[in-house]
């Protein structure tokens, strides 16, 4: 996974006013914390970042103000109506060192005609190294019948990537097709007097 170089500037002011500022400046305050080391508060440029985050694990080089260091995010928030970027957590990482994060899963392929498709998971947690993060993992059901099955300890990872979640975890199976109930015999025939009942009653 690259590395994509943000500009940081170092923050001496907090509290909510000092926030306010920072974002009509188009700015993103952040947090940089991890190894044991004095939380750093941080001015992050608002385009550069949004355009980074769009990159699932995005791995972030900080630099400025005496900074170079290699994050990851690990909160993100956003305005609930416009969704612009609020604030930023990021986790001080480095090169060899284990991290472990959630990747999306990816299908392919068309299973068998009238089966359905039924995923139960669209992202598994995985250990992988820090700078080496997978982009996502890849199941191709393509042919898949009626009883398939595939749990996530049966995912076909990365090299260098383990599973940090449950292997039993049911990540997708393929189903029959649901068919609509038809009446029993003896049930139709009693519909059918009920509504004609009806019918003479009204009549």
């Amino acid at each position: 996974m690259s590395e994509v170089k943000i500009a940081a500037e170092l923050r001496t002011e907090f509290g909510k006013g000092a926030a306010r500022k920072i974002r009509r400046e188009h700015k993103v305050p952040a947090v940089l914390y991890g190894h044991g080391t004095d939380t750093k508060h941080l001015t992050l440029p608002g385009h550069e970042l949004l355009l980074a985050l769009r990159t699932p694990n995005v791995l972030i080089r900080l630099q400025g103000d005496g900074i170079n260091e290699i994050a990851l995010p690990k909160g993100v928030q956003r305005d609930p109506i416009k969704g612009f970027l609020e604030h930023v957590d990021l986790l001080l990482v480095k090169r060899g060192e284990k991290v472990t994060v959630e990747i999306p899963v990816t299908v392919t392929g068309d299973v068998i005609g009238g089966a359905i498709l039924d995923q139960q998971l669209v992202t598994v947690s995985v250990e992988a190294e820090a700078t080496h993060i997978p982009t996502g993992v890849e199941v191709d059901v393509d042919g898949k019948d009626v009883g398939y099955a595939l749990h996530a300890g049966e995912l076909a990872l990365p090299s260098g990537t383990t599973l940090a979640g449950d292997p039993e975890a049911l990540v997708l199976h393929v189903i029959g097709a649901p068919t609509a109930e038809l009446p029993e015999e003896g049930e139709a025939a009693e519909a059918g007097e009920g509504e004609a009942a009806a019918a003479e009653a009204a009549e």
